[in-house]
């Protein structure tokens, strides 16, 4: 039997890169039947540039600083995605907000990870903003991108509880942690042919998906 053809992906960051590497070591391991074809950065100095040139993957900077204005942006970027022949793209740590037309080009074929349990705490500073409202629980959701900013269906969460000790940075670096699990799995089941999004609704093995998949890392303190 023919294996299925591995799922294209090309990977958008605007920083350091940590969820491209694990997506992309996720792939060479063979833990999920994708490869990542391109890595893409709105900014020249992005880290995570040197991080995928190290991992031997083929990078792109389609710096956002050199363009007029966001619309010439945009094309500029679905060019680069359209060339490398990606058939999921992954925004990792890219800190653009995308226009809701360039969203719809690439809808049910563009996914985002946002550290919140979504839809709490959209846009920045999750992490002392769960911690300033006192919840005993925070996360990250792997969700389709929509026009709206972080509010396209969440497929998948991963849970952490929130100790009595924790700063904003120890918070942050336990929910990475789950990140670099989640992510790959999410990407795993549409590369499967499991996970879609159709008329705007997540699809699990051919049923609506009601609900996140929900992956939990301990249990919040009594």
């Amino acid at each position: 039997m023919t294996p299925a053809p591995e799922l294209a992906l090309a990977i958008v960051i605007s920083g350091r890169g940590s969820n491209m590497a694990a997506i992309a070591q996720a792939c060479a391991r063979g833990m999920i039947g994708a490869r990542v074809v391109r890595v893409i950065a709105d900014r020249p100095d992005a880290g995570g540039l040197a991080v995928a040139h190290g991992l031997g993957l083929q990078t792109t900077v389609v710096a956002a600083r050199d363009f007029a204005d966001r619309a010439a942006f945009e094309q500029a970027l679905g060019a680069a995605i359209d060339a490398s022949g990606a058939g999921l793209v992954i925004l990792a740590g890219f800190m653009k907000i995308l226009s809701p037309e360039f969203a719809q080009r690439y809808a049910g074929a563009m996914l985002n990870i946002h550290p919140s349990l979504l839809p709490k705490f959209p846009g920045l500073h999750t992490h002392q903003r769960v911690l300033d409202a006192g919840d005993r629980e925070h996360g990250a959701s792997v969700h389709f991108v929509t026009g709206e900013l972080d509010a396209g269906p969440v497929v998948l969460q991963a849970r952490v509880p929130v100790l009595p000790d924790d700063t904003a940075g120890r918070l942050s670096a336990r929910v990475q942690q789950q990140e670099y699990i989640i992510y790959p799995e999410a990407i795993g089941l549409i590369a499967a042919g499991r996970l879609r999004l159709a008329e705007g609704k997540p699809y699990l093995d051919g049923q609506p998906l009601g609900q996140p998949l929900v992956r939990s890392s301990g249990a919040a303190p009594s």
